[in-house]
């Protein structure tokens, strides 16, 4: 019964929430039975229907449409219950906007009757309903999703203090080894102690990113060596700091390279007077010239070697300290190839790939593989992975085999096995693959173990075949011991790909140590491509981040968006992992991001406990056969049509979320993981970072909801049981325990960053030190050009 005239404010609100209201009821009807349509739930419709009739009694101020609002609210938790259960995150999704809803409808209720007992029932439910609220909204402000396995967690050694007559004083490579480890026996910061830990001190690059000004990113992972910290910038400078003060010492500027795609992920170091000789007759190594050095990649494509005292260039490597690695690569256009990983060294060579610009055209530069003489700079050795004829210099005036799978992200080294392992890419372009050649196929997308000494391959394993999804081995390989109960130990491989797969290997022969199943896969139709029957899948290792998706998977900010990443999950085709790319719209999750991606793993080998960090977003794309692209239209790297010259499709792809820009898919969009490397089991996941830098429509939130957001960057263990991880959306270094996953501690950093943190102690002072480089993150406009250092007081 309506309350006879109410005055103006009463009326204009519930006008207002009938329509608002009405319109929620539209939308749920409109989306729903399109979703109906297509094969999916029929909720949106039911509560459509509920919504609108509430919303035009709520409009003529009937008490009824508060009571079908009640029902609607009841009826979405029944369902939503069935749909996804006990979980946090898909239920808040579902529930917490009508709820909050329901709170304003059931104070509206005086509004809408004068019946004293439905006033007091409203004022009754609307106080349950808000308490209700409050604590969800409470509630997501606490990890969710959290896996811990106990039995296992507990049967990891005890935490033991570093010896410091063998500590790793130092961080000497891009992953402190060459072995992909990111790990420190240093165990003065401790997960008792971690809390007191203070800036010691901050520098400045002077060279922060200008956002919208060319493909630029700050990723680089600083290397220290005696009392220098050496970092480099995207806009290829390369500096000392003191590691006590921060105080800079030197400064040698190679230029900007080029505007396509600016790195400087991170550089190597060399000391003659220690290294061994891999190649040729043994003997002692020239000495007399910069004999302690820094390989310097630089953005167009050359590599300079740096006296590691002065900051000038070493003059007999090269010419003047320079090799243009550009040399034997035939055409090269100007932002088609550039190094944008470490150096490796290994003995006394310098190894490097380099990166191509993907998706481009057909024929693009060369991904082969080189070793230079760290002393001369003169080519020791060449693998061309299209051609294995080749050895030293390309045996053709176009120099080396156009268009091969490259290398573009860390390689390790075994200097007892004299072996180089490399994670590669997959021939470009990435989502046409009719025209690859048989020796395309064999290298693309695998581990490959060269011999070092002359660079000829001793074993390779692929993890995708006949990669079509630029599903790339991402990430330095780990190379690791394994203890066997018997006392012997087990020489492994562990690398981790796009498709959050773990694949664990026998690094003396490539043979499989946890299982790998070849299972049939979906075969697509598109004319001229060829499919592979099969991929290899991990099942011995946990898979991490790619279970199949399903429709109850789809998520939002808001149960309106969640309507529309149903829709789109319903109206694509998705077989899992490795669907095909076609004409019509397919989904690929993970998507080429990954999964895992190029920061690689870090591991404590006092546990056996290896760290994963990765994110979790889809793709949603299709092919455009060539004659419908525009002509003179461009490619982009990431999103939006990549044109593919020379093939017969270009390929449209965009981020599979909602429009809010929140991914489809449930929650987490990016995790932390331990996995125990002897047991190979799961022992401990969780969320890593929060919304409070980013948020829906590209806004921050400002909230530390841990929701867990997309990572990308590397991780630091220590001996004393701690994980060091800052490459999240929101700005942060943060410390975990290894053993629980806990997070403990955490720093707010001026900036975002997806460079490594790393450690080390300083002879004169005595002091452990973390340090990481905060230059910003992708997500975020902001930029730095900070350098900060950590320590007890």
């Amino acid at each position: 019964m309506a309350t006879g005239k109410p005055g103006r404010l009463a009326r204009v609100w519930t006008g207002a929430a009938g329509i608002v209201t009405a319109l929620a009821g539209l939308y749920f009807i409109a989306g729903g039975a399109w979703l109906a349509w297509l094969g999916g739930s029929g909720y949106f419709v039911i509560g459509g229907l509920l919504l609108l009739a509430s919303g035009v009694l709520i409009f003529r101020r009937r008490l009824g449409g508060a009571i079908l609002f009640g029902i609607t609210l009841i009826f979405t938790t029944v369902w939503a219950l069935w749909d996804v259960g006990l979980q946090f995150w898909p239920l808040f999704s579902r529930l917490f906007a009508l709820a909050a809803g329901s709170v304003l409808i059931a104070f509206t209720v005086p509004l809408l009757t004068r019946d004293r007992k439905a006033r007091a029932w409203a004022k009754g439910v609307g106080t349950v309903l808000a308490v209700g609220v409050v604590a969800a909204f409470a509630g997501a402000f606490q990890p969710h999703g959290i896996i811990r396995n106990s039995d296992v967690a507990a049967t990891a050694p005890v935490v033991k203090k570093g010896n410091p007559a063998t500590e790793n004083t130092h961080w000497g490579a891009w992953s402190g080894d060459n072995h992909g480890s990111r790990f420190s026996s240093l165990s003065d910061i401790t997960p008792d102690n971690v809390k007191d830990l203070k800036v010691a001190w901050t520098a400045h690059t002077g060279e922060p990113v200008i956002p919208g000004h060319g493909d630029a990113a700050d990723q680089n992972t600083p290397l220290q060596i005696g009392d220098d910290l050496f970092v480099c910038t995207a806009y290829t400078s390369l500096i000392a700091y003191d590691i006590d003060s921060g105080k800079e010492k030197w400064r040698y500027t190679a230029g900007r390279g080029n505007s396509t795609y600016q790195r400087c992920r991170g550089i190597a170091y060399f000391d003659a007077t220690a290294a061994k000789e891999v190649t040729g007759k043994p003997g002692a190594l020239e000495t007399s010239v910069s004999p302690q050095r820094l390989f310097f990649p630089t953005g167009d494509g050359r590599l300079v070697a740096i006296d590691a005292h002065t900051g000038k260039p070493a003059a007999n490597f090269g010419n003047n300290g320079i090799v243009d690695l550009k040399g034997g690569m035939g055409e090269v256009k100007p932002g088609y190839y550039q190094q944008s990983s470490a150096p490796l060294v290994a003995g006394n060579l310098v190894i490097v790939g380099g990166r191509v610009v993907d998706n481009f055209e057909v024929s693009e530069p060369p991904g082969v593989v080189r070793a230079y003489n760290a002393v001369t700079g003169e080519l020791v050795w060449a693998w061309d992975p299209g051609n294995p004829a080749v050895t030293r210099e390309p045996l053709s005036d176009k120099g080396y085999t156009r268009g091969t799978p490259n290398v573009w992200v860390a390689m390790s080294y075994d200097a007892k096995l004299g072996l180089v392992y490399l994670p590669t890419g997959n021939a470009t372009p990435d989502f046409y693959a009719g025209e690859r050649t048989a020796m395309d196929d064999k290298y693309g997308s695998s581990v490959v173990a060269l011999n070092v000494a002359d660079g000829r391959p001793a074993w390779s394993f692929q993890t995708v075949h006949h990669d079509l999804w630029d599903f790339d081995a991402t990430g330095q390989p780990l190379l690791y011991d394994i203890p066997n109960d018997d006392g012997s130990v087990t020489p492994a491989l562990a690398e981790v790909s796009k498709t959050g797969m773990i694949y664990l290997l026998d690094r003396r022969t490539g043979k499989p140590i946890a299982d790998i199943e070849e299972r049939p896969v979906p075969q697509g139709n598109a004319k001229g491509e060829r499919y592979s029957p099969t991929q290899p899948y991990s099942t011995g290792m946990p898979g991490i981040g790619n279970d199949v998706l399903k429709e109850s998977d789809m998520w939002g900010a808001t149960p309106f968006d969640q309507l529309m990443c149903r829709i789109r999950f319903k109206s694509s085709r998705y077989d899992g992992v490795f669907t095909p790319p076609g004409l019509d719209t397919a989904i690929q999750y993970p998507g080429s991001l990954g999964g895992m991606n190029w920061g690689g793993v870090s591991v404590d080998p006092t546990t056996n406990l290896m760290f994963v960090n990765d994110l979790r977003l889809g793709l949603y794309h299709y092919l455009v056969p060539a004659k419908d692209i525009p002509p003179g239209l461009g490619s982009s790297e990431e999103m939006g049509i990549v044109v593919q010259k020379g093939l017969p499709y270009g390929s449209m792809r965009q981020r599979f979320m909602s429009p809010l820009g929140v991914p489809c898919q449930a929650p987490p969009f990016g995790t932390l993981s331990a996995v125990d490397l002897k047991t190979h089991k799961l022992v401990w996941q969780v969320p890593v970072g929060t919304v409070q830098d980013t948020g829906p429509l590209g806004i921050s939130v400002g909230l530390q909801m841990p929701i867990g957001m997309p990572t990308l960057g590397p991780s630091l263990a220590t001996q004393s049981g701690l994980v060091f991880f800052a490459g999240t959306q929101d700005f942060y270094l943060r410390a975990y325990n290894s053993r629980t996953g806990e997070e403990i501690w955490k720093s707010r950093l001026p900036v975002g960053t997806q460079s490594g943190p790393i450690t080390y102690r300083s002879k004169k002072t005595g002091k452990q030190y973390v340090v990481i480089f905060a230059g910003g993150s992708p997500h975020s406009p902001k930029t730095g050009d900070d350098v900060i250092a950590y320590s007890l007081p």
